[in-house]
């Protein structure tokens, strides 16, 4: 029996880019099989030092991989992340 995927999209809330930005990536680079489109936004635009900054994930995976990527980046200090499983 072939194990079931989902579609999801992970969004990630980053509450200071220039402090995080190493951590997320290294995440973001070790599920990266499970990624198909990302998209980050500065929300202040003027902003330079200790800037937000949201990323919108698409993923495509099992639920245990999709809750793993998305545990992993909570559980950062500073980082909120937050799933919605979009298929059955």
């Amino acid at each position: 029996m072939a194990v079931k995927k989902h579609l999801a999209s992970i969004t990630i809330l980053i509450k200071d880019r220039q402090t995080h930005a190493v951590d997320v990536q290294s995440i973001l680079t070790a599920h990266g099989k499970v990624i198909l489109g990302r998209m980050g936004i500065n929300p202040s635009r003027s902003c330079v030092k200790n800037c937000t900054g949201i990323i919108s994930l698409i993923v495509e995976g099992t639920s245990i991989e999709i809750n793993a990527l998305t545990k992993e980046l909570d559980d950062f200090y500073g980082i909120v992340a937050k799933t919605n499983i979009m298929t059955d």
